[in-house]
């Protein structure tokens, strides 16, 4: 620790930055695998059109896309500007979360759990799922860390509070909640306790309903119109990591009031 206390803060900053970049690389491989049930690590990254190996130096985060033009250099098919969007997006989320943690347990258990959020919500918005081989993991890493962080009961509590919930609303909609999502909460309570999984429950549904609502209103969507409930739940988690506390004591003293 006291080497890394040596190097410079803004390079510590580069350094994340990169590695989110690299990470955002191997969450586009689980974006467009896991829902297919393909193997993430075999084969080696290729092109979805033409099935050529993407080289080394074409394989470089965001660069390379802007370099080939968005186009494979073997077929010339277009790339989705997707790839290097989620690239950004996940270095963006892991700087935030450097900034916000510094180098603590806490920022090595979020490298893992902002980047699953980022595959959670581009999965579910194409797919309209949320794969078991993400969450079931997930409650297992979640009561895990939560034992250690906030204790084994408040860790357990949110376990339950978080999918009991999610159950019984799927069971009185008959349907309307799925799987997919009942699980992904129980691991984010068995993460975050019962108060928080609470709050992301609260954030998740007010975010769903006011893009529902526009949805409606604007886009002339129809009431029964498929949105996936896990982007919202994702945002609502990220929302809580970084400001659960903040919110929920504001809560407390609002009511204390």
């Amino acid at each position: 620790m006291e080497f890394i206390n040596t190097i410079p803060y803004p390079l510590i900053a580069v350094a994340i930055f990169m590695f989110g970049l690299a990470i955002g690389s191997f969450a586009n491989v689980c974006i467009y695998r896991l829902p297919k049930k393909e193997s993430v690590v075999f084969p080696v990254s290729h092109c979805t059109a033409c099935s050529a190996p993407v080289r080394p130096f074409d394989n470089i985060p965001v660069i390379s896309y802007l370099i080939l033009g968005g186009k494979c250099r073997d077929c010339k098919e277009g790339i989705s500007v997707i790839y290097p969007i989620i690239e950004a997006i996940t270095a963006l989320l892991l700087l935030a979360g450097f900034f916000k943690f510094g180098l603590t347990f806490d920022f090595l258990v979020y490298t893992v759990v902002a980047p699953t959020l980022v595959i959670i919500t581009a999965i579910d918005i194409e797919h309209q799922i949320i794969p078991d081989v993400i969450t079931l993991p997930g409650i297992v890493l979640g009561l895990a860390v939560g034992s250690y962080t906030i204790g084994y009961i408040d860790s357990f509590l949110g376990f339950l509070v978080g999918g009991g919930l999610f159950y019984l609303l799927a069971v009185l909609s008959n349907g309307g909640m799925g799987g997919g999502d009942i699980k992904y909460i129980a691991a984010a309570g068995a993460l975050v306790g019962w108060q928080k999984v609470l709050l992301i429950i609260f954030i998740g549904a007010f975010l769903g309903s006011f893009v529902g609502l526009f949805q409606i209103a604007v886009q002339k969507k129809s009431r029964k119109s498929l949105i996936p409930f896990g982007p919202f739940l994702a945002v609502a988690t990220l929302i809580t990591l970084f400001y659960g506390n903040l919110l929920i004591k504001l809560y407390i003293d609002n009511l204390a009031s």
